[in-house]
């Protein structure tokens, strides 16, 4: 049920809050829409900059693999390894809970084209899982996307668009915007298109539980499922962050959301579009904040800082000297308020370089330089669907790690991290393991691409799902 709003003591408070941003005069001088005494006060419209930036907002829909329920564990009935559950039981993988019933995966979201040649910006998890992504602009043209890639740390994907001369976004500085300035966001909440809502920046640099790549920017904008991946803009119509998250206790905009800085976005599509992955540094510490007893116990001034909880014997930050009980308070001369500071700025660090820290140890302050390393997970990373082979068996892999052998208990194979084509109608599924083609083991992307160069018109995968073994016959496109 639809409930009016009560804007009226709303509306005085934005009328005064908009006249000290404006300026009086300047929204006395306005004149006033027909019907309304002359002389009244009229907030300013964002017309313009809606104009302006609105072709380039897109909304994305999203199809992902049809499952039904059954003995197979939930799969489709097309799934290669649906009759090998069905006769010798269901799988007990968590990736195979399923609900009984359950139909295409559909899904929508929203994002904005930031190159004219159609690249596009939304988040990861609007496109992750997907089989098949489709970006509709507001002149209703609809395209099928292509993943260069996802990057899950900082909720990042770019899509690419076959298309020119389209509309563009220009990109800000978050930097520059303050608590307290106006910005908008335009997407699809619950499916309404180019929808636009306002508010102000609540705060900034926050940090959430599990998103230590992110310094968050907050906002009272409303934001709603379905404005996943939009645009959040300023007063110059420039994007300064994705929409990404709102904190809520009933599903519902409760007020407080929460965007990317474009900035972070900017530098994972220009690593994704450039080498199809995302690296990103680190130094193998573990840090906490500083409270005001802790800075006391350490002889600091006052509360602030990164203190090193752990080290990781090995790496970066135990190589160039860093201890237990150390306080990072500045890397390459900026400060560090927050524990929360330090992980994206050593994350957005290229690894090899050598980064300048000031540490508190022993109640006085030293530098150190440490030669930053790069993150070891794979799995942070989807690298972009075209570096396998995308193009006859429709499949993105990577080698599995040493740990990932020693885990699956494997000599090696390669793990699916997209599909599509070919592949995905056999039935193969990221997460899915690659043994062997044809019989021949493989152990890298060039052995499969090579071998899958040489087949006629049909292949066999020897897959691993879970502790499920099974040969696939896939026809090539």
């Amino acid at each position: 049920m639809q409930h009016p709003l009560r804007a009226t003591t709303t509306a005085s408070a934005l009328i005064l809050a908009l006249a000290g941003a404006f300026g009086t005069d300047a929204l006395a001088q306005a004149p006033a829409p027909r019907g309304l005494p002359a002389g009244s006060i009229v907030l300013p419209s964002f017309d313009t900059i809606i104009q302006r930036v609105g072709p380039a907002v897109v909304n994305i829909s999203t199809e992902g693999p049809v499952r039904t329920g059954g003995p197979s564990g939930g799969l489709s009935p097309d799934d290669p390894f649906s009759e090998f559950f069905r006769r010798f039981g269901p799988p007990l993988g968590p990736q195979f809970g399923n609900p009984p019933g359950q139909g295409p995966v559909r899904g929508q979201g929203s994002g904005f084209i930031v190159s004219a040649d159609g690249i596009v910006l939304t988040n990861a998890h609007v496109v992750d899982g997907a089989s098949e992504v489709t970006v509709k602009l507001t002149d209703k043209r609809e395209f099928k996307a292509k993943v260069l890639g996802v990057d899950k740390p900082t909720d990042v994907a770019v899509l690419r668009i076959d298309a020119k001369n389209l509309p563009t976004v220009p990109l800000g500085d978050p930097q520059k915007a303050h608590v307290g300035d106006w910005v908008l966001a335009i997407g699809a909440p619950f499916g309404f298109e180019n929808s636009v809502t306002a508010g102000i920046i609540s705060a900034k640099s926050r940090s959430l539980p599990n998103e230590g790549y992110v310094p968050f920017i907050q906002t009272d904008v409303a934001i709603n499922p379905g404005n996943s991946g939009g645009p959040l803009l300023n007063l110059a119509g420039e994007v300064v962050g994705i929409n990404s998250q709102i904190y809520s206790r009933s599903g519902g905009y409760q007020g407080l959301s929460f965007a990317i800085p474009i900035d972070v976005a900017a530098g994972v599509r220009d690593q994704i579009v450039a080498h199809g992955k995302v690296t990103r540094g680190r130094i193998g510490v573990a840090v906490q904040d500083v409270n005001q007893a802790l800075a006391e116990s350490f002889g600091l001034k006052s509360a602030g800082g990164a203190l090193i909880s752990s080290v990781e014997p090995g790496a970066p930050g135990d190589k160039a000297g860093l201890k237990v009980g150390d306080v990072i308070i500045e890397l390459n001369g900026e400060k560090i308020v927050n524990s929360a500071d330090l992980p994206p700025r050593v994350a957005a660090v290229r690894p090899g370089n050598t980064v300048r820290m000031k540490v508190w140890r022993k109640g006085e302050s030293r530098d150190l330089e440490v030669k930053v390393g790069e993150f070891p997970d794979d799995s942070q990373v989807a690298s972009s669907t075209g570096k396998a082979d995308q193009g006859r068996l429709g499949l993105a892999v990577r080698a599995l790690s040493g740990e990932e052998r020693r885990q699956a208990g494997l000599p090696g194979g390669l793990v699916v991290t997209e599909v599509a084509g070919p592949a995905a109608r056999a039935g193969i599924q990221r997460g899915d393991l690659i043994l062997s083609i044809n019989g021949q083991p493989v152990e890298t992307v060039d052995q499969l691409r090579a071998l899958v160069a040489k087949a006629g018109k049909h292949v066999a995968l020897l897959v691993q799902r879970d502790e499920a073994r099974i040969f696939v016959p896939v026809e090539l496109g």
